[in-house]
């Protein structure tokens, strides 16, 4: 039976898969919700006739969780 040699320095470029949801998975699956959801009430309240402030709500909601995705996803690619 082969023994690895113990100095020998190897590096694996991709990690090793974790069974089940990661605590990242998670935290972009419920982002992905929140942004769903929020243009949605966006969109409700374009046609129900809401006041600006909803839509500046809905609107400043959906663009920070978007960024937080965008800015996740770019930081996993290093």
């Amino acid at each position: 039976m082969p023994h690895p040699d113990p100095y020998r320095l190897t590096r694996s470029d991709r990690p090793s898969p974790s069974p089940g949801l990661t605590r990242g998975d998670v935290l972009r699956s419920l982002l992905w919700i929140v942004v769903v959801m929020s243009a949605v009430a966006n969109m409700a309240a374009s046609y129900g006739g809401a006041d600006t402030w909803v839509h500046l709500v809905c609107g400043a909601v959906t663009v920070l969780c978007g960024g937080t995705l965008v800015v996740r996803s770019l930081r996993g690619r290093r």
